[in-house]
């Protein structure tokens, strides 16, 4: 059962100043990091498993923890393949047997790592779906929430409806100017999740939370 949740503390008031450059760093670099065996390894399994069935559109919920987002996700499009992607084995591999889905995949891998296999095979996303990732609410932690980590790009390069939320709007303004930078407006806005997606979405809900929901299309 997980514990009624706390507000976001951050000694930050507004969007960090150094994002924009960050961004941009990242946009004129290339991202070196070897990728890991294990991911490669889980990426050519999703691929296989995709070349073996019908062709549909891909949806991706990248940071699923135990896949309840993605079977919820795969009920409401049973034309798509959803694809849950978590880094840690023991979420990504908790039984849910009853709740089994035949157009959906749960696979553990490094998303960093993943995003920039996926880019590379020429993967291009329906919908894609980042539920509360963690916010790292330190100002002195910037470059670890997504939009000013290295991957970025690749992350806005696989294209699609995009949809992050979270339960600190700043994390999604933050977000959305960094989608700026590159060519893309978003709209961020509160909304009452009457069936949340996540145990953390309920959490905070429950709590008297508000949660903010961004959503962009990436073409």
């Amino acid at each position: 059962m997980i514990s009624a949740s706390k507000k976001i503390i951050s000694n930050q008031s507004g969007i960090h100043e150094n994002l924009e450059s960050v961004v941009k760093k990242h946009l004129e670099s290339e991202f070196r990091k070897p990728v890991a065996d294990h991911t490669k390894r889980a990426f050519d399994a999703v691929c296989r498993r995709l070349d073996d069935a019908p062709k549909r559109p891909l949806i991706l919920d990248a940071c699923c923890g135990v896949g309840d987002s993605s079977r919820t996700i795969a009920e409401q499009h049973e034309d798509h393949w959803v694809i849950g992607i978590d880094k840690s084995e023991s979420r990504i591999m908790r039984e849910r047997p009853t709740l089994f889905r035949d157009n959906l995949v749960l696979m553990r891998a490094d998303l960093n790592d993943f995003y920039r296999l996926a880019v590379a095979a020429g993967w291009r996303l329906a919908r894609h779906y980042v539920l509360y990732p963690n916010p790292y609410p330190k100002s002195v932690h910037l470059k670890r929430r997504w939009h000013a980590s290295p991957v970025f790009p690749h992350m806005v390069k696989l294209g699609g409806v995009f949809e992050m939320r979270s339960n600190w709007k700043l994390y999604l303004d933050e977000f959305a100017a960094a989608l700026d930078v590159v060519g893309h407006k978003a709209d961020v806005a509160e909304f009452e999740a009457a069936d949340p997606l996540t145990a953390f979405e309920r959490k905070y809900r429950d709590s008297g939370q508000p949660l903010y929901r961004l959503t962009a299309d990436l073409g």
